[in-house]
């Protein structure tokens, strides 16, 4: 049967892709895949091979025919983006830069001189790495609809996963609480959200968690750095304990970490230290197994 495990947190820089690079390693039977579409950074530590790669299409932007166009200007005044510009030299012209696709001014034109055309707003890839198949993409710049590539992702490492009869889908979520990232959680079995033992640790992990408890995602827990502030490492604890969720690892504080990112590895790869234990006794306790 398989399943799917996503692995996210209530902010960026908690360590969520460290500890998903070290699954990938860890685990059989995978398909990796990498949510975080609009700052994707999974690929430094896999170096995935690109196998193939599809344009993505996501919001649309208005072009205007100038031959049709007779300045009247209805554009410009319905439009509430400041996408229309109006110069002596050109006269009305559309911004793609700032267009949302709304198509307000296709239908304020009364010369039909404006029509809505699909722009490409990313790439989606399948890759080729040592830890097995991933699916990742990235979002063009200043591009919108991220929680479509998301899904667009997610559907690529599904289809993956049945041609190659794996048992898990592990996901690399987005950060925050938005659409990416509930276009990351959607249906998953298994939430393993990363947090950091400071106040506003525990501020992001309340928020991220009533974004998977409105879902009815089962949610786990990790403290990352946990022996920084051990204080708040015990209140964070009470708190899951409390809400009756459960803590599954706590990861110390080590440069090593930063060593294995310097040299594009994960870390149980890089070394057998005590982080790499800890991130092992996490990985067992989400699994259920060890191997």
């Amino acid at each position: 049967m398989l399943r799917e495990l996503t692995v996210i947190s209530g902010k960026g820089g908690t360590g969520k892709t460290t500890l998903v690079a070290s699954f990938a390693a860890l685990a059989e039977k995978k398909v990796i895949a990498d949510c975080d579409v609009d700052a994707p950074d999974l690929h430094l530590l896999l170096h995935p091979e690109i196998m193939e790669q599809e344009e993505f299409k996501g919001l649309k932007v208005a072009i205007m025919d100038k031959t049709l166009c007779t300045e009247c200007g209805m554009c410009k005044e319905t439009c509430r983006f400041n996408a229309i510009t109006m110069t002596e030299e050109s006269g009305y012209a559309v911004n793609p830069a700032r267009c949302e696709g709304c198509g307000a001014c296709v239908f304020s034109c009364p010369q039909d001189a404006l029509t809505l055309k699909e722009r490409v707003s990313g790439h989606a890839f399948v890759s080729r790495t040592n830890y097995g198949t991933m699916a990742h993409a990235e979002l063009n710049i200043a591009e919108e609809t991220s929680g479509k590539l998301v899904t667009v992702v997610r559907n690529r490492a599904q289809q993956v996963a049945e041609k190659e009869n794996c048992e898990l889908i592990l996901i690399d979520g987005a950060p925050g609480i938005g659409c990416p990232v509930i276009a990351s959680l959607t249906g998953v079995d298994l939430a393993l959200i990363v947090t950091e033992p400071t106040m506003s640790g525990l501020h992001d992990l309340e928020r991220i968690l009533e974004v998977t408890r409105h879902f009815g995602i089962p949610s786990t827990v990790c403290i990352n750095k946990y022996d920084i502030n051990e204080k708040n490492s015990k209140r964070i604890t009470e708190f899951c304990r409390q809400r009756g969720i459960e803590v599954v690892g706590y990861i110390p504080y080590d440069p090593v970490v930063t060593q294995a990112m310097v040299a594009g590895l994960p870390v149980v790869e890089f070394s057998s230290g005590v982080v790499s234990n800890a991130i092992r006794e996490v990985w067992w306790g989400i699994s259920g197994r060890k191997s």
